[in-house]
C-alpha cells in the first residue's frame, strides 16, 4: 500500500479508481478525531468510479506513523499536502470530518491543491466541537457500543441494530488508540478560524446533522455564512455521523456538488 512523508512521519493512503477522470485530479477524505477510515465507507462507495478517491490514514491511526503529540491542524494538512503530492494531485475536492473538515479548511489557506471543500459537522473553531462525543476507547468495547448514542439519532439506532453492530466492530478495530486521540483533541482545541474564514475563498459546501450533539448545528451554519463561497445544508433529525445515517442524502449532495465543481463531471 502507498505511503507518503512530510518531514519524516510517512502516511498511509489508499488510492481507488485512479484511471478516473482528470489524471491530477481527486476526492480526498479526511479523517475525524481519533476515527478509522471506516468511516468514510458510505461516500466511497458513491465516489470511487466516477472520481479518483483517496483515503488517507490520519497520522497515528491504522497504518500511518504515529509521532509523539500535540498534533495540530496545520501537521495534519501537511500531512494531506504530502498525499495529493505523491500522486500528483493538482485540484484536490477535500472531504472532511469534524477535525477532518478543520483540517480541509487549513489546507485551502496552506496549499493551492483544495479545489472544493466539503464540509462534514465541522465548526469554525474547536471550542464549538466536543471531541469526547466523537472517540470511544477501542480497548473497551462497551465505551465503544455506548458511544453510538451519541453519534447516531434514536430512528436510526431503532431502524438499523445490524449496522449498529458493524460499526462497533470497524471501530475496535481501526480507531485510534488514547495516546493518538489526545494528540488529536489538541489539534481540535488549537483551531480556530473564526475571524479568518473571510480568506477561505475556495468554494464551499457545509453539511450537518440538526441533532450533532458533538457538533451543534449552530456551528455549521456560523462556518458556512463566515466562508465567502459557503453553502449550509442541514439534515434534519441526524446527528453526527450524518454521513452514515443519511447516507442517500449526503451522497446526493456530495455527487451534486462535484458535478458543479470536479471538471471530471464535464468530460
Amino acid at each position: 500500500m502507498p505511503y507518503a512523508t512530510n518531514a519524516g512521519t510517512e502516511i498511509r493512503y489508499e488510492m481507488d479508481a485512479p484511471d478516473a477522470g482528470d489524471p491530477d485530479e481527486a476526492v480526498v477524505f479526511c479523517g475525524d478525531v481519533g476515527l478509522g477510515a471506516w468511516q468514510f465507507g458510505w461516500q466511497h462507495a458513491a465516489l470511487a468510479g466516477p472520481y479518483t478517491v483517496i483515503t488517507p490514514e490520519t497520522r497515528g491511526v491504522g497504518r500511518s506513523d504515529a509521532p509523539p503529540g500535540p498534533y495540530s491542524v496545520e501537521s495534519l494538512a501537511a500531512d494531506l499536502d504530502a498525499v495529493c503530492a505523491a500522486e500528483g494531485i493538482r485540484n484536490a475536492h477535500l472531504v472532511g470530518y469534524g477535525l477532518g473538515g478543520m483540517v480541509a479548511l487549513t489546507a485551502a489557506l496552506t496549499s493551492s491543491r483544495p479545489a472544493s471543500l466539503a464540509l462534514v459537522g465541522t465548526p469554525p473553531a474547536g471550542d464549538a466541537y466536543n471531541p469526547d462525543g466523537v472517540w470511544a476507547d477501542p480497548a473497551d468495547p462497551a465505551a465503544v457500543e455506548g458511544s453510538l448514542s451519541g453519534l447516531l439519532s434514536p430512528d436510526f439506532r431503532e431502524a438499523h441494530p445490524d449496522a449498529l453492530s458493524r460499526i462497533a466492530e470497524w471501530r475496535l478495530a481501526e480507531d485510534a488508540d488514547r495516546e493518538t486521540y489526545e494528540a488529536h483533541r489538541a489539534a481540535v482545541e488549537g483551531f480556530d478560524l473564526t475571524d479568518g474564514l473571510f480568506k477561505v475563498t475556495t468554494p464551499a459546501v457545509v453539511v450537518h446533522g440538526s441533532d450533532d450533539t458533538a457538533c451543534p448545528v449552530t456551528a455549521g451554519e456560523t462556518l458556512a455564512e463566515g466562508l465567502p463561497r459557503g453553502e449550509f445544508h442541514a439534515v434534519e433529525g441526524a446527528r453526527h455521523l450524518v454521513g452514515v445515517e443519511a447516507s442517500a442524502a449526503v451522497n446526493d449532495l456530495l455527487v451534486g456538488w462535484l458535478a458543479e465543481h470536479a471538471s471530471a463531471s464535464f468530460e
